[in-house]
Order: C-alpha cells, then sequence, then structure tokens
C-alpha cells in the first residue's frame, strides 16, 4: 500500500517520501529477530525470557502446562530431594574413585642406591610425584561431578552451549576459595597455625588458578566475542598439562639448578642409583658421585633420592622410639600387640593426603565411621581372633622362670610351673630332681610329684628343700625336669620334646636350674660372662652383678661406664656411675648398665664389655611398619565379599575407638546411604589391576549420576523459575563441594601443616577449568567446525561471574600471602579475634559473589 501511495503522488513530494524511504529501510533493517533464527540471543531478551521446562539427557520433564502453585511447590521438593539424595551417590562412588587414586599413587619401586662409602642400600620410591598426583587424579578425584557435568551438557545437547557446567565449575571455584578456606581458618584451635609445607608449588598453581579464569573470560569476550573456536578449545586445554610440568619442575627445583648445585656439592652422603629392580631394562650402571659427568642422573635426581632416604630414616627412627616407649609403657604385651600400637599411633599422625581425608570426610557423613578407629578395632578383634585360635589348638607347659639362685640358708626354694593356651581342661605333668653338680641328701632334698592344672589355672608352684651346713664350698646346682604330660583322657609317656597330645604339650623351657650359693663366706662380686651382645632396641639394659662363694656381711660395690666405640650422652647409650649395696645373705643386684667393678674382691669377670647390635627382629619389625604405615592399605579392598559386608553393616564407635551399639541416627543414616552403598559395592575392590579397574569403573559411575544431577538440576531450576547460571553458582556448586569441605576441615585440625586443606584448592580450580571447559569446548568446537559452523556461547552471565571471581580470588590470595607474615605465621589459625576475622572477611566474600551474580543473571545490574 505504502509503494502504491509512492507512484501516485506527484514528484512534488518527492523529497518528502525519501525521507519515508529511510525510516521505511531503518525500520526494516532493525526489527529483533525472532528466537526462533537467532542463535544467540541478546542478554537483555533472556532476562526477559521465562524458564522453560525441556526433556533432559536422561530424564523427562515432569511438569504440566499450567500448574497450580500448590502443585509447583510438590514438583519442586521433590526434584530438590532427589537431586540431594543424588549428591549423596556421588559422594559415595567419589569415595571408591578416591580409594583407587590412593592405592594407585601410592605405588613405588625399589631402588639399590650407593653411598660414597661404597656401601649400598636397598630402599622403596614413590613412583608418582605428589604434585604431579594431586594435580592429576587427586585433583580429577575431588572435582570430576564439576568436570563431567560440563562435559556430559555439552555432549548431550547436540554439542549446544549450557549455562550449568561452565558455572557450576565458576560457582565451585569460588565455594572452594571463599567458604572452604574460610573454615579451615576458623577450625584451628586457638593460637595454633597451619602454613603451606611447599610454598613454591602453592604459589605457582595459585597462579595458574588466577589465570585460568582470566584466559576463561579472553576467550569468552576478548578474543572472538560469542565465539569459541577450535584453537581457543584446544589451548586451554593444553593448558593442563603445561600447569602440571611447571609445577612438578618448581616442587624439583629445577629452575634452582646453581643452588641445588651447591646443595648437593656440600652433601657428602648423597646416594646415586646403581639398579632398579623389577624394570625391563638393566640399570646396573654405576654412576659416579661427580658433577662433571654428562651421563650422570641429574642433580635434582639424586637430590630427591637423599630426600627420600631422610624421610624414610626420620620415619624409622619415629618408629624406634614409638616402639621402645610402648614397650617401657607395657612390658607385658607382646610384640605384636605393640607393633599394632605403634601402627596406629603412627596412622593417626602422619601427614596424609587429600584422597584420605576427603574418604575419611565421605565416610563419617555417610555413616560408616571413622577410618582410623575402625582399623584399630578390626587390628585389635584380629588380634582376638588369633589368640582363641590359638587357645583352642591346646596348652603349653613350661617352667618361668627357669633359673633360680638360692642361699644355702634360705629352707627351701620355690619353683613356678606355667600354663599358657586353653585353660577349660584338665592337665596333670610330672617332675622331678636331678642331681647337678649339688647331691640330693647332702646339698637338697629330693622330691618328684605331680602337678595337676584344674580348670582355669594357669600357675602352679614347686618346693624343693635346701640342705644347711658349715663347710665352706663352691656354689653347686641340681635340676628339676617337667615330663609325662597328660590330660583327662590322653596320656603319652615320651621325652619332653615329643611329649605332645592334642590338648597339651610340655614347652622348653622344661629343666629349672637351681643354683645353691654358700654363704660362709663374704663371697666373690663377678658378672656371669666377659661378653654381652645386645640389641640396639633394648631401651634400658639391666645386667646382674652375682656374688659367689659365699654371701656373709654387707658389701658396696662402685661401678661405672667406660666408653669405647659407642659413645655415651644420648648418642649410643646413656652413661651412668654409682655404687652397689649387697646386704648380709644378698647374692645378686641389678644394674641398669655396665658396671666396672672395683673392691672389695672381684671374681674373674670383673669387667664386662657390651656390644651393641643391630636385631634382625626388630628391623624386621619395623620394616612391617613401614609398609603398613601406608594409608593405601586402610584405603584399598580385597574382594567384593568385603565391600559388601562393609555396605550392609552398621559401625559407631565411642571417641577411644571402642564399639557401641548404634544410635537412632545411625540407623537413619545407614537407611539413606544403604542403597547407594550396596549399588557401588559391585565397583571392582581395589587390589584388582592395582586400582585401575576401580578407577574406570568409578568414573564411569560418576558419569552416570552426573547426567542425572544435571537433569535433576535443571527441572528443579525451571519449576520455580530458577535461572541454570544461578542454580549452578548456589545449589549444584553447594552439592558438589560439601564432601571437600568436610575433608578440607578435618586435615586442617589433624595434618600439621595446610597442604592438604587449603594447599590442594587453586590446582583444583584450575584443572577444572582446564580439563571440564577445555575439553567440552574443544570438542563442541571441533564439531561445529566439520559443520561449517561456529560454536556459539553467549559471554555475559558467565563472563560477569569469571571476572567477579577472579578479582575475589586475588584478594583472598593476597591476604594469605599477608597472613604467612611473622605477625601470624600462616595460612590458617591465629589468635581467636584475627582468625575470626578473616574467616568473616572470606565468608562474605562468598555472599557477595552469589548475590551480585544472581542480579547481573537477571538484569538488574548490566555489565556485559
Amino acid at each position: 500500500q505504502y509503494s502504491k501511495l509512492r507512484m501516485e503522488q506527484s514528484s512534488s513530494f518527492s523529497c518528502v517520501y525519501l525521507y519515508l524511504d529511510i525510516i521505511v529501510v531503518l525500520f526494516v533493517c532493525t526489527t529483533p529477530i525472532t528466537a526462533e533464527s537467532s542463535t544467540v540471543p541478546a542478554n537483555e531478551t533472556t532476562c526477559k525470557e521465562a524458564s522453560k521446562c525441556s526433556r533432559g539427557i536422561v530424564l523427562p520433564v515432569w511438569y504440566p502446562d499450567s500448574p497450580s502453585l500448590g502443585n509447583k511447590i510438590l514438583r519442586a521438593v521433590v526434584y530438590f530431594i532427589a537431586l540431594m539424595y543424588t549428591f549423596i551417590g556421588v559422594s559415595i562412588v567419589a569415595d571408591r574413585f578416591m580409594a583407587s587414586i590412593e592405592v594407585i599413587t601410592s605405588k613405588e619401586k625399589v631402588v639399590v642406591i650407593k653411598k660414597s662409602n661404597g656401601e649400598t642400600i636397598t630402599t622403596s620410591v614413590p613412583i608418582w610425584n605428589e604434585t604431579v598426583s594431586n594435580l592429576t587424579l587427586m585433583a580429577l578425584g575431588s572435582s570430576a561431578p564439576e568436570i563431567l557435568l560440563s562435559i556430559i551438557e555439552v555432549c548431550g545437547h547436540g554439542f549446544e552451549a549450557g549455562e550449568l557446567g561452565p558455572n557450576t565449575i565458576v560457582g565451585s571455584a569460588a565455594f572452594n576459595m571463599f567458604v572452604i578456606i574460610a573454615v579451615c581458618i576458623y577450625i584451628i584451635p586457638d593460637g595454633e597455625v597451619r602454613r603451606i609445607k611447599h610454598p613454591r608449588v602453592f604459589f605457582v598453581t595459585a597462579a595458574w588458578s588466577i589465570f585460568a579464569y582470566i584466559w576463561l573470560y579472553l576467550i569468552l569476550a576478548v578474543f572472538s566475542p560469542n565465539v569459541v573456536d577450535v584453537w581457543e578449545g584446544l589451548l586451554t586445554l593444553s593448558f593442563f598439562p603445561i600447569c602440571v610440568i611447571v609445577a612438578w619442575m618448581t616442587d624439583r627445583r629445577l629452575f634452582f639448578n646453581k643452588c641445588m648445585y651447591r646443595e648437593n656439592r656440600t652433601n657428602k652422603q648423597r646416594g646415586v642409583i646403581v639398579e632398579t629392580e623389577g624394570s625391563s631394562q638393566h640399570n646396573g650402571i654405576e654412576i659416579e658421585n661427580k658433577m662433571s659427568n654428562s651421563h650422570n642422573l641429574p642433580v635434582n635426581e639424586n637430590h630427591t633420592i637423599d630426600l627420600q632416604n631422610k624421610e624414610e630414616e626420620e620415619l624409622r627412627k619415629e618408629m624406634i622410639s614409638i616402639l621402645k616407649e610402648l614397650k617401657h609403657k607395657y612390658p607385658d604385651k607382646q610384640t605384636d600387640q605393640l607393633t599394632e600400637m605403634a601402627n596406629y599411633h603412627l596412622l593417626n599422625h602422619q601427614q596424609k593426603s587429600r584422597a584420605f581425608y576427603r574418604i575419611h570426610a565421605t565416610r563419617q557423613l555417610t555413616g560408616a565411621g571413622n577410618i582410623l578407629k575402625k582399623h584399630a578395632v578390626d587390628q585389635a578383634r584380629k588380634g582376638e581372633l588369633e589368640q582363641r585360635a590359638q587357645e583352642h589348638m591346646g596348652c603349653k607347659i613350661f617352667f618361668s622362670p627357669w633359673t633360680y639362685r638360692c642361699l644355702e640358708n634360705c629352707g627351701s626354694c620355690m619353683l613356678k610351673v606355667v600354663r599358657t593356651g586353653d585353660l577349660d581342661s584338665t592337665v596333670s605333668v610330672n617332675y622331678r630332681t636331678e642331681d647337678g653338680t649339688a647331691d640330693a641328701g647332702s646339698d637338697y632334698i629330693y622330691n618328684e610329684g605331680t602337678l595337676t592344672f584344674l580348670a582355669g589355672e594357669d600357675e602352679k608352684e614347686i618346693l624343693v628343700g635346701i640342705i644347711n651346713d658349715d663347710i665352706f664350698e663352691e656354689d653347686e646346682h641340681f635340676f628339676v625336669r617337667l615330663s609325662n604330660i597328660k590330660t583327662e583322657s590322653t596320656e603319652i609317656n615320651t621325652e619332653p620334646n615329643h611329649n605332645i597330645t592334642a590338648a597339651a604339650y610340655i614347652e622348653s623351657p622344661f629343666i629349672a636350674t637351681i643354683t645353691i650359693i654358700d654363704d660362709d663366706h663374704a663371697g666373690v662380686f663377678t658378672f656371669e660372662e666377659p661378653l654381652l651382645h645386645i640389641s640396639e632396641n633394648v631401651g634400658t639394659l639391666e645386667v646382674k652383678v652375682f656374688r659367689n662363694t659365699g654371701a656373709r656381711g654387707r658389701i658396696g660395690l662402685p661401678y661405672h661406664t667406660v666408653d669405647g666405640t659407642a659413645k655415651s650422652g644420648g648418642i649410643d647409650y646413656e652413661g651412668v656411675i654409682g655404687c652397689l649395696e649387697f646386704d648380709n645373705d644378698e647374692i645378686f643386684e641389678l644394674t641398669e648398665q655396665v658396671a666396672a667393678l672395683g673392691k672389695p674382691s672381684l671374681g674373674e669377670h670383673s669387667r664386662l664389655e657390651i656390644i651393641i647390635e643391630e636385631s634382625y627382629e626388630f628391623k624386621s619389625v619395623v620394616d612391617k611398619l613401614v609398609k603398613k604405615t601406608n594409608l593405601a592399605i586402610l584405603l584399598s579392598t580385597h574382594s567384593w565379599r568385603e565391600q559388601f559386608v562393609e555396605a550392609i553393616t552398621i559401625t559407631s564407635e565411642e571417641e577411644d575407638g571402642s564399639q557401641k551399639k548404634p544410635s537412632c541416627s545411625d540407623y537413619i543414616i545407614h537407611m539413606l546411604t544403604i542403597f547407594w552403598k550396596v549399588i557401588f559395592a559391585c565397583v571392582p575392590p581395589t587390589e584388582y589391576w592395582n586400582g585401575w579397574a576401580c578407577f574406570l569403573v568409578s568414573i564411569f559411575g560418576i558419569g552416570l549420576l552426573t547426567t542425572l544431577i544435571g537433569d535433576l538440576a535443571s527441572h528443579f531450576g525451571c519449576t520455580v523459575g530458577l535461572k541454570d547460571s544461578v542454580n549452578a553458582v548456589v545449589f549444584v556448586a553447594l552439592g558438589t563441594s560439601v564432601p571437600d569441605t568436610f575433608a578440607s576441615k578435618v586435615a586442617a585440625v589433624h595434618d600439621k601443616y595446610a597442604d592438604a586443606s587449603i594447599g590442594n584448592v587453586t590446582g583444583s580450580n584450575a584443572v577444572n577449568v582446564f580439563l571440564g571447559i577445555g575439553l567440552a569446548w574443544s570438542m563442541a568446537a571441533i564439531y561445529w567446525f566439520c559443520q561449517g559452523k561456529q560454536f556459539k556461547v553467549d559471554p555475559g552471565t558467565l563472563a560477569f561471574s569469571v571476572t567477579l571471581y577472579t578479582v575475589f580470588a586475588l584478594i583472598c590470595i593476597t591476604v594469605l600471602i599477608i597472613r604467612r607474615r611473622p605477625a601470624i605465621g600462616g595460612e590458617l589459625g591465629g589468635s581467636r579475634t584475627i582468625k575470626t576475622c578473616n574467616s568473616l572477611f572470606f565468608g562474605l566474600l562468598w555472599i557477595v559473589y552469589i548475590l551480585v551474580a544472581g542480579l547481573e543473571a537477571y538484569c538488574h545490574i548490566k555489565v556485559f
């Protein structure tokens, strides 16, 4: 109609119509494109769009066309409860996933080290570098839900960009950086601090975590706004291995070769690798200890081996000290019992990995109990079962002790016979005296008879009379022998070593020796032997000084120690000096060290030489402890039966680790989690394929649950009218980060360093971007490139969220660096006032972040 009118008018109005023509063209060209024809709608349009519920990847939407308010509330509650319950399932399968990672990264290889003096030492060194494992497998284990959510969202929606995955990664990073660190700062006891043990690595990972989000903003809003090219996605992904390599080089001090060169020159005990056992190639070439050889190992490699040996030696010294202390405190306990006590002490106090704390927190949240306390209870129960098994094998009868010394005028000597093992049966054993240098009838009274052990009795006594005379004579001895053991139903009359029945047998020592000391002269003082070999683990050595050939009168006997190759003063032994006092008729005394005897009368062995030897038995015990302190043993499983039994068992402990009857809350938690526990008990045990079978199956399970979480979160958001970007930052990020919060809390309290609690936060935040976003967007960009199109990404809400987080993260890291100054002394803890203020400040950063990000998402704040 406009064109027809235009043709009918005279040319005199041509100027007017020219302007009208221009207005019409501008109107048509500036008319907004409809939603169906727009790939990436403008931010103003998305702000006004209502949330639409659509089918998820695996779940159909449960939302009618015109629901009532009550209907909406009911559906929202169902979605929310289902979402929270799925978070529990992810935590439980992540428990299995982290256990496999702990087993994988704890593997060691055996190497032979040659010292400068030519001595070779065989030792075990870890295959995985701690920094590398933390930035790869450990970071993947703690951040697997966020990473997989981003990847699955892109792949499940036709390689279209989504809001839930990327915003969950940013929201999780904010929660980790602000909330977790705030909790860790406050939870430390007043006045205590925790410092990061490896600050260089922390600063490197912190720099990468800031760079990761700056880079994310650059590819969203600077390089190619609204589009992610293939090179941007691949470069983002490539930053992951670059970050790991740089952190590894920093940990190995490869950036400080000059300093390391000087350090190794002064280290005369530096070892070099001679051979690696179990490798496919023979590495038996000896490497000279010279810095100039081009074929030598790198300086830092030797230094790493030295540090490993030093740490292992310190651990062994700590174990020896603990064992000696426990042996002194519990002298009646067996070696196996002391070993288990020492093992629990070391496991409870040693530095632990991020995986251990994550699993420990998850199991406590899901009602599985305290890992260490449960291990102690299991070991105690195992010891009881072994003891019961030994008791059911029968009982042993023997002398305890088997040597006795008595004065000639004592009248009688009492010998003790002991029964161990099964005490439920009635057992009898014969005894009789036998002549030695002492004769029956003139020196002692002959005795024989039968000892009967009734049910429950474990000790019996034999009384032998001693004959006194006034004739001087040398010290004499005689014997008492056990034989002919019998039970209620069986009797076997053979030699003692073969005197065995189904229920009881005689064990060595089955002969007791009694020495009669003459009491008619003052006596001769001597050691029993001139040379004594002792084990280095003896603790306190007690040496007997004997008074032979008489016991008349009160005698004072001075003694002191003299250094040989062993040095006193706490180096090899503690020297002593003192005086032994023998009363009248007293025949021996104990001294706690070596005695160089003086007057009044010395025997043949008046000087005792003590040789301190390495205890091979004790060494095997320490070696056993070194292996058992590997935390992977506590977290590993060996069979499906073990996993299913653990899944259906309700566990509850007291504070001291003892078992107690489960409470009502324990049953509730168990019933809520038993479904997931039984389902994921089907995951292969960590013993299979050295943990890799568990690793692969677990990550597949995490992927399935993450897909379900994505659908539930989207359906919940559309039901209540909540945008995916806000839903991801508030609810999804919170749900995936709660186990990490409890893990960091436990690590902050029990670990003496801050690495396990906050040191891995920065590394995980960087890995989330490089893997979660880099891998997902690389696949999408390649897919659309092959279609001849571009991968479109709306930068608005995500770019603003990234910018806001980056600014706040810089403030957070600056505060942590300031806290390292002497005024506070560490990243965590401090005085009550300081730690409270810092915690509130970090918590305020998170609250401001989610509020401002939400306001921007709903266009109350317009930035991008």
